[in-house]
């Protein structure tokens, strides 16, 4: 890894850890979900750097792939997950966290325990650190937790940590947060993130979240959806990205900004990003943090 690629890592990680507590100050019960996305998408830009993807803002058991649209109504409540990215030079700080909105909070063992699995893979990072050794220490954590405790916490297994890359959010490896075989080593950067649950552990596909990739090259024949199309390859190239990002670029209504994409979708121009949704309805919590592994060193960007 050259340095200034290196650089531009650690730089998108001090942004992200700003944001991180912007963000935790502005949250509140009862604040919109959008209020929340405008405020976390400007704050990002006045520090230098570009939103990697759409703030994730996903409630109670929404694991993930939920960020709202101008004119959205959703409120913070129960438990809420913020999933942001910070983008530097195209290099990418990968960070989460949960934060309980209930009187009597409801959430705060499970946020405590999804953090100190965290924290307990964040002492084993090191370089010629292998994939599986992250799992096993996910696992032990959980287990140790559970008995004694005597909870029955779960974390959802079809959800893992990955490989990042320049403009790439998943760039090949997947970290799983489970016991496993996979011998591959750490290296460059990645982001660990275990989701953990009080339901069965796994997800299903819900309803679109309002995050979209480009997933092809076609073209489109309406002036103004080729307008759309040019400057979502020459922004965003394959990073996700959403509405709120559009808006305000184009000497266009908001709903014809809605048709256009939903015109791509259904071309295949475009991917929008299924909600991921706990399968039997249990709350989430989600915990991330960015490393970089060069060299004989380790540095966690975001934490």
């Amino acid at each position: 890894m050259q340095q200034s690629e290196f650089d531009s890592y650690v730089k998108a990680g001090e942004i992200s850890k700003e944001i991180k507590k912007f963000a935790r100050g502005l949250i509140k019960p009862g604040i919109k979900l959008i209020d929340v996305a405008e405020a976390v998408d400007a704050k990002i830009f006045e520090l230098g750097g570009v939103p990697a993807f759409p703030v994730n803002l996903s409630l109670n058991e929404v694991a993930a792939h939920y960020t709202p649209a101008p004119g959205d109504d959703k409120v913070a409540e129960g438990i809420l997950k913020v999933d942001l990215g910070v983008a530097v030079d195209g290099f990418i700080a990968d960070t989460a966290f949960s934060v309980d909105l209930t009187e009597d909070g409801e959430y705060k063992e499970m946020i405590e325990l999804n953090e100190k699995i965290l924290s307990d893979v964040t002492e084993i990072v090191k370089p010629g650190v292998l994939a599986k050794d992250v799992g096993d220490k996910v696992q032990d954590t959980l287990e140790e937790w559970n008995s004694e405790k005597d909870s029955s916490f779960a974390v959802i297994k079809s959800l893992s940590g990955h490989a990042l890359g320049k403009d790439s959010i998943h760039a090949g490896l997947t970290i799983s947060n489970y016991r496993n075989e996979n011998g591959a080593e750490l290296d460059g950067a990645f982001a660990i993130e275990p989701f953990v649950t009080t339901g069965v552990g796994d997800i299903y596909e819900g309803p679109t979240g309002g995050i979209y990739v480009l997933q092809s090259d076609e073209n489109v024949r309406d002036r103004d959806a080729r307008e759309v199309l040019k400057f979502i390859k020459e922004t965003f190239v394959t990073r996700p990205f959403c509405l709120r990002f559009l808006v305000g670029e184009f000497d266009m209504s908001l709903n014809k900004l809605k048709l256009i994409l939903k015109g791509m979708v259904k071309r295949g121009i475009l991917h929008e990003y299924p909600m991921l949704i706990e399968k039997s309805k249990g709350p989430v919590s989600q915990a991330e943090n960015t490393f970089v592994i060069r060299d004989d060193s380790v540095v966690c960007t975001t934490g």
